[in-house]
């Protein structure tokens, strides 16, 4: 599982390293060192325009979206609290994600994620939830491979009014190896520079070809290390909930 992770990253450093070429500047999110599902987070996609003709090539945008994907039959929106991830093993062939597979991926950039191990609280000795802060060792951008999708709200009147639909997005987890594994069973996935076309590219649908991309955060060269329990709150935010914490 990857239930909250970092992103610090300004608008700016991110059509650069991605090479966006579609970014509406009046769109801001700001640093986040405390990224909870239903936040609105940074998502790089690729989308053809409806009027463009079908030799039309997809441009690469930048976009805010909401984390936790809403499947465009969902009913309501409070369905996407609970799909802030899809499992690797199954994202191509589950109703809720298949079609976001196929067609609407996304790289979600992160400075790194999350976990908690159950610890015992050398003061009191009671069992306490410790926060690990796990992370690429040289501090690169992490592009996390991730899902997105488009939702119509029944109760907006006009495909017109800007609050008629919602994009939302999840994250692709699996098994956790390395550092991360030594932490939490899960882990989520993601794509070197080298495969950032083949995976955004809305018209490349086989799937099999397009799990192969999926690799481990940085290659597995993660470093995983304990920090403030204050991020046990997503109340909290700040850079200091990275300072070190009592393993």
């Amino acid at each position: 599982m990857c239930g909250r992770y970092v992103s610090t990253r300004s608008p700016e450093d991110l059509v650069s390293l991605f090479r966006v070429t579609d970014w509406r500047p009046g769109e801001t999110l700001a640093p986040n060192w405390n990224v909870a599902p239903t936040d609105n987070v940074w998502a790089i996609l690729e989308r053809t325009r409806r009027a463009a003709d079908e030799s039309a090539r997809a441009e690469r945008e930048l976009r805010s979206l909401r984390w936790g994907l809403v499947p465009s039959w969902a009913k309501e929106v409070k369905v996407g609290a609970r799909m802030i991830n899809a499992r690797v093993e199954t994202v191509h062939e589950k109703p809720a994600f298949r079609r976001a597979f196929a067609r609407h991926r996304c790289l979600l950039p992160a400075d790194g994620f999350y976990e908690w191990q159950q610890a015992e609280d050398p003061v009191t000795g009671r069992t306490r939830k410790q926060p690990y802060f796990i992370h690429p060792e040289d501090d690169e951008v992490m592009a996390l491979a991730g899902l997105y999708e488009y939702w119509r709200d029944p109760a907006v009147k006009g495909d017109d009014d800007p609050g008629a639909w919602l994009m939302t997005c999840t994250i692709i987890t699996t098994e956790a190896t390395d550092a991360a594994g030594r932490v939490h069973p899960r882990m989520p996935l993601a794509l070197t520079e080298d495969d950032y076309d083949a995976w955004l590219d809305p018209k490349h649908q086989e799937a099999d070809e397009l799990r192969a991309l999926l690799i481990q955060p940085a290659n597995g060269h993660l470093h995983a290390r304990p920090v403030s329990t204050a991020v046990n709150s997503v109340r909290n935010n700040g850079p200091h909930l990275l300072d070190a914490g009592t393993p």
